[in-house]
């Protein structure tokens, strides 16, 4: 056995090898400047991503082949906490790449996904693999001095020795190869479906060429749509660009059928097209690869496989719950397309309401029957007023206050960045970038990173948090009105970055947002009920104009309205969910993606004037990586927990009090993944969620079976 001098010259051999190649990219220095360093996005390049990947990759083997071959007994501090140690060159590196590919992804960024991919697959596939390393994992996981460690020790203990376990650490050598294999063209299909999806998103739209065209439309999209217009050099009056930011409030507001119709069909009909771009073989391709994978793990779905580390545990108990709101949606939805379908009646329209009416007559319902017009409710909300109101309700909650600051690079003009600390005693907690705008290269929807997580292993660090959106942006010098739709993602995407920001434990891999898939959307979707104060709605819905805060007889009437065309959100959504859980749950059947979606929706009973949120061949969340995988009820599942944890705040003093906000702090937005997340939920509760308040808050009835 080599002794541990010899494992330490060989390790650092091969860091030395790289030392040159260390001190001429950029992408591997270590972060330098303020609060702990901060990323050189001012320094990096593309074409310096794929040799930093290949010395960092070199350089993290290394450390993990010094841990794993120490001939010392294991112990946490030789093994875990060296684990934690470990990789810090290839997380910086990894952050980076991930901002490219989110957020400046061009045509010179494609072959570098392509290499990178495949890439990443191996090195897990070599980490997870490593079978002395394991060894270690599992003898301290067995070992009786384990109860002697902290409650967060002992959790990243059985924390890493699931996750191998999970990836195939017991397997046989030949079914090992088999799963490296597998996650490697995984790897290079999840990058394909990605830039396929990007591309049809960058390069299609639909002209409008008269003022006709323009009919109906606010006047911050009429701008827009001129603007882009601009942007890519055409000789019309405007184009809708292919990205959700245009499509719903064209689909909204435009009075011309035919033009709402082409642009329904451009959006919903991505990666569909017979094409180039075309995903439907891709993705066939990731599902038969994942039913492999899982019956190499010993399970019958991958579904069943994904979801062992998951709080939901079995696919059957998502599919209860799924179905326990879908069908009180689905009629909701037949109630709200007879009105609607009365008002084209009384118009003298001689159709059906389609797909590409629903918003439309929705929103002409709403007027009618609430008086609330979207477009008088969107004077009011301005999104750097609204981004006040967020901060202001981090500091009512969680005694957070936040600087802007100028003294850090970015990587792209439209980033901003703000220092966070606590209120009362000033110190540091970490930074939020925010990047708002759409912008080709961008892919679309709204998300939150960590760029580097908290941590107190050898001494404080700092994290950094971004939120990523994307608004179309206005005119120099004109704020930017957002629907009131947008302005819940905003908040829902911001709970993401008080998860990461509250973060208080002592291992990076625990820290912030790093919990189970299904309880991850719980911090984010609560937050989401402030918006709807009026705490926030007096201080910070403030006319775009005249700079008065929204009447309050308008704030009764979006009261009044709250549950309005939740049958449609509903529906939309968890079609989606369902047809993921059920793709994942047909094992290694060959489907045809479009009949299946076809066919499965049909035994739903899904209603014909609505469309699945995200259709199987642009439906990026399950197949551009793992990581919602068999995972998209997380969004229902969360939503339970966090109706009912908003519970607890209106059965006290209301959504300011003191009390229960710092309960929730502790027992929810600082832990991370040190404890287990039922566990947790009890801690905050004093017991298990009940869908009721899910079921009321959607305006729906409440089920018979309760989660």
């Amino acid at each position: 056995m080599k002794n541990l001098l010899t494992i330490f010259m060989m390790a650092t051999s091969i860091l030395a090898t790289h030392a040159q190649d260390k001190s001429d990219n950029p992408l591997l220095q270590k972060w330098k400047g303020p609060y702990g360093g901060v990323p050189a996005f001012n320094e990096y390049k593309i074409a310096d991503i794929k040799p930093a990947f290949d010395v960092a990759i070199k350089e993290r083997l290394a450390e993990i082949d010094a841990i794993a071959n120490n001939p010392k007994p294991p112990t946490f501090e030789n093994t875990i906490a060296q684990m934690e140690r470990s990789g810090k060159t290839f997380r910086r590196v990894s952050t980076v790449y991930g901002i490219f590919s989110s957020n400046l992804n061009s045509p010179e960024f494609v072959p570098i996904q392509s290499e990178v991919g495949p890439m990443l697959a191996s090195l897990s596939n070599k980490i997870y693999q490593n079978k002395k390393l394991f060894e270690r994992i599992e003898t301290l996981y067995n070992s009786a001095q384990k109860s002697k460690l902290t409650k967060e020790q002992q959790r990243l203990i059985w924390l890493n020795y699931t996750n191998f376990v999970k990836e195939g650490a017991n397997l046989d050598a030949a079914s090992k190869e088999k799963v490296s294999e597998i996650n490697t063209k995984l790897a290079t299909l999840f990058s394909r479906f990605s830039q396929n999806l990007l591309a049809e998103e960058n390069s299609q739209y639909v002209v409008l060429n008269s003022e006709a065209d323009f009919d109906g439309l606010p006047e911050g999209l009429r701008k827009a749509a001129m603007a882009q217009a601009k942007e890519r050099k055409l000789a019309v009056m405007g184009c809708i660009g292919n990205t959700r930011s245009f499509v719903d409030p064209f689909l909204t507001f435009s009075t011309q059928r035919e033009l709402r119709a082409k642009v329904w069909k451009m959006f919903v009909n991505r990666g569909d097209n017979e094409d180039e771009f075309d995903n439907k073989s891709t993705l066939v391709e990731i599902l038969q690869l994942r039913a492999k994978k899982a019956n190499l793990m010993g399970f019958p779905t991958f579904a069943h496989w994904n979801l062992t580390n998951k709080m939901a545990k079995k696919p059957e108990r998502t599919l209860e719950l799924m179905e326990s709101v879908w069908e009180p949606a689905v009629a909701q939805v037949k109630k709200d397309v007879a009105a609607m379908q009365s008002m084209v009646d009384q118009e003298g329209g001689n159709f059906k309401i389609a797909p590409w009416d629903y918003r439309f007559y929705s929103e002409k319902v709403r007027k009618e029957k609430y008086d609330l017009d979207q477009n008088e409710v969107k004077e009011y909300l301005q999104l750097e007023k609204l981004r006040e109101g967020m901060f202001w309700v981090a500091g009512e909650l969680f005694d957070m206050q936040f600087s802007p600051i100028n003294n850090v690079p970015v990587y792209h003009p439209d980033v901003r960045v703000w220092e966070v600390s606590n209120k009362t005693t000033g110190k540091q907690i970490g930074l939020w970038y925010f990047d708002p705008y759409a912008r080709k290269g961008k892919r679309s929807g709204a998300w939150m990173n960590a760029y580097r997580n908290q941590e107190k292993l050898d001494g404080e660090v700092l994290t950094i948090v971004s939120n990523n959106s994307n608004f179309i942006k206005g005119a120099d010098n004109e704020p930017v009105l957002i629907s009131w739709s947008d302005a819940t993602t905003l908040f829902h995407e911001f709970g993401h970055a008080l998860h990461g920001l509250s973060s208080n434990v002592t291992y990076p891999t625990l820290a912030g947002t790093a919990v189970a898939r299904d309880y991850v959307e719980f911090p984010s979707q609560i937050l989401e009920r402030w918006l709807e104060t009026p705490e926030v709605l007096n201080r910070f819905a403030l006319h775009y104009k005249t700079n008065e805060p929204i009447p309050q007889k308008l704030v009764e009437r979006i009261g009044q309205a709250s549950t309005f065309n939740e049958g449609f959100s509903t529906v939309e959504t968890l079609s989606s969910s369902l047809i993921d859980m059920k793709l994942h749950l047909a094992g290694d059947v060959v489907i045809d993606p479009v009949a299946f979606e076809k066919e499965t929706l049909a035994k739903l009973n899904m209603p014909s004037e609505i469309v699945m949120r995200h259709r199987i061949p642009q439906f990026g969340h399950i197949f551009s990586s793992d990581g919602y995988a068999a995972g998209y009820y997380s969004y229902l599942w969360s939503d339970v927990i966090s109706a009912d944890a908003y519970g607890a705040f209106t059965e006290s003093e209301g959504p300011y009090d003191k009390k229960v906000a710092k309960r929730l702090f502790d027992t929810v937005f600082s832990v991370g993944n040190t404890t287990d997340q039922e566990e947790a939920y009890r801690a905050f509760r004093g017991r298990d969620p009940k869908s009721d308040a899910l079921m009321e808050a959607r305006g729906f009835a409440s089920p018979s079976k309760k989660k």
